[in-house]
C-alpha cells in the first residue's frame, strides 16, 4: 500500500490542492509544515490527531516543520461562529513556550514561530508586499469568512488568512517548504498561501487537509467545543484519558483507531471483526486507549490507568495515589467539611437528608468511608482518617460517590 493509499484508508485526506501531489507524497522528499496557534498551554486530542501526520509523513521520507503561531495567535482566526477573544501578549508567549516543549517531546522536529518573521514587517510593507496580491472578492468567497460575516468579523480576523499565507511563503522561501497540511477548517487559509506564492514567485506548492476528529454527532474533540481532552497529563490524567477513550462510541471507535494509532490495516481489521462480534468487551476502545495513553504519557501509563479504574470499581480507595484519586473522582459531587461526627458530616454535605436517614444508611451498611464499610454512629471525621490528611471518599449504595475535603 502506498503512503497516499494508507492515508486515504485511514480517513486522513479530505481536500488536496493538486492531483500531482499524490505521486509526490508517495515518492518522499517533500518539506512540509503543520501549525497551531498558542491559545492554550497544552494541545488537546484534536491536535494530536492532526500532528500525528508528521510521524506518518516523516516515516515516508518527508521533512516536517511544526509552526506555533504567536503572531496569528495574537489575532485569532475566523471560526464561523463568534470572533475569538483576543489574548494578551504575555499569555500567548507563555503558551508558546509550553506548546513548543510539549510538541518537541511528542514530535521531535523543528518548531518555528511566525512572530519571528512577522514582527518586523510594518503596515505599509504588509499591504504593499502581500495585501496587493489577494483580491477581497477571493477572500470573501471562502466558506469560513462567509459564515463569520453573519455574526460579524473584525478586520484583524479578516486578515488572518493573509498572514497564514505569508507564513507559507516565508517557509517556502527560507526552509524549502512545498507542502502545508492542516485540518479541513483551514482550507481557505491554505489556498490563500498557495495563491500568494504563485503570484509572487511563480512557484508551485501543494496542500492537503484532514477531516476533523468528531463524534457521531459532528462535535469536535476540541477546546472550542467545551470538551477538551488535554495532552498534558497534569490537565487530563491517564485515568481521565482512559475513561474518555473507553467510552468512545462503537460506531466511531474503528475510525479513531485508524486515525489516532499506527496499528496496521491488518491489525485494525482484525480488531474490528472481534469488536463487532462482542462489542460489550470493548476491545477496540481498550486498544485505542492503550495506544494513545502510552504514546502520550509513557510506557506503562495505560496499565496504571486500568489499575486505578479497577481499584476504584472495587472500592479499594486507600490503594490509589491521592493525585490519581482526585482525577478519577473529579466529576463526582464535592463538599468541604470541618469534620466532626459522621452524622453531622453526612447531613451537612447533603449525602443524607437528615440524621434519621443517616442512621438508617449506617445501620444497614449502605455507606463506606475511604472504601471501608461504616456502621458506627460515633465515627469521627478528622485528619487521622482522611487520605493524605485532607480527603475523604464516601460511597452511598453501590455507585454514588462523594469527595470531601477537610477545611
Amino acid at each position: 500500500m502506498t503512503l497516499y493509499e494508507d492515508l486515504k484508508w485511514r480517513g486522513l485526506i479530505q481536500d488536496i490542492s493538486d492531483p500531482k501531489l499524490v505521486d509526490k507524497l508517495n515518492a518522499g522528499g517533500l518539506k512540509f509544515y503543520i501549525g497551531t496557534d498558542p491559545t492554550a498551554d497544552s494541545l488537546h486530542l484534536g491536535h494530536y490527531s492532526s500532528f500525528l501526520i508528521t510521524r506518518r509523513l516523516a516515516a515516508a521520507g518527508h521533512t516536517p516543520y511544526l509552526l506555533v503561531g504567536v503572531a496569528t495567535g495574537l489575532i485569532g482566526d475566523p471560526r464561523g461562529t463568534v470572533e475569538r477573544k483576543l489574548s494578551n501578549r504575555d499569555e500567548i508567549l507563555h503558551n508558546y513556550e509550553c506548546l513548543k516543549k510539549q510538541l518537541q517531546g511528542l514530535f521531535p522536529y523543528e518548531v518555528v514561530n511566525n512572530y519571528d518573521w512577522v514582527k518586523d514587517i510594518n503596515v505599509v510593507e504588509f499591504f504593499r508586499d502581500y495585501g496587493k496580491y489577494i483580491n477581497v472578492g477571493y477572500m470573501l468567497s471562502k466558506d469560513l469568512i462567509r459564515r463569520q460575516m453573519e455574526s460579524g468579523i473584525s478586520y484583524a480576523e479578516f486578515s488572518y488568512m493573509l498572514i497564514q499565507g505569508l507564513d507559507f511563503k516565508y517557509l517556502h522561501e527560507n526552509k524549502g517548504v512545498d507542502l502545508q497540511v492542516a485540518g479541513s477548517d483551514q482550507w481557505g487559509n491554505i489556498t490563500t498561501g498557495i495563491e500568494l506564492i504563485r503570484k509572487t514567485t511563480g512557484d508551485e506548492v501543494y496542500a492537503f487537509t484532514m477531516p476533523l476528529v468528531t463524534d457521531s454527532h459532528g462535535n469536535k474533540f476540541g477546546k472550542s467545543e467545551g470538551n477538551a481532552v488535554w495532552l498534558d497529563k497534569n490537565k487530563t490524567s491517564s485515568y481521565e484519558l482512559y475513561q474518555f477513550l473507553l467510552n468512545s462510541e462503537d460506531s466511531m471507535v474503528i475510525e479513531y483507531l485508524k486515525r489516532l494509532t499506527f496499528l496496521s490495516r491488518e491489525e485494525i481489521e482484525a480488531i474490528a471483526e472481534e469488536h463487532n462480534a462482542a462489542p460489550e468487551k470493548r476491545l477496540a476502545q481498550k486498544t485505542l486507549a492503550k495506544e494513545i495513553i502510552d504514546d502520550l504519557h509513557g510506557e506503562g501509563a495505560y496499565e496504571s490507568a486500568v489499575k486505578i479504574s479497577e481499584l476504584l470499581f472495587a472500592g479499594k480507595i486507600k490503594e490509589i495515589p491521592v493525585k490519581d484519586l482526585l482525577a478519577g473522582l473529579k466529576d463526582v459531587p464535592h463538599f468541604t467539611t470541618a469534620g466532626g461526627a459522621i452524622l453531622d458530616v453526612l447531613v451537612e454535605s447533603k449525602i443524607c437528608s437528615s440524621k434519621r436517614e443517616a442512621r438508617e444508611f449506617l445501620s444497614n451498611g449502605s455507606l463506606t468511608l475511604n472504601g471501608d464499610q461504616i456502621k458506627d454512629m460515633n465515627t469521627v471525621i478528622n485528619a487521622d482518617v482522611a487520605l493524605g490528611g485532607k480527603y475523604i471518599v464516601i460511597r452511598r449504595g453501590k455507585k454514588k460517590y462523594y469527595l470531601g475535603e477537610l477545611a
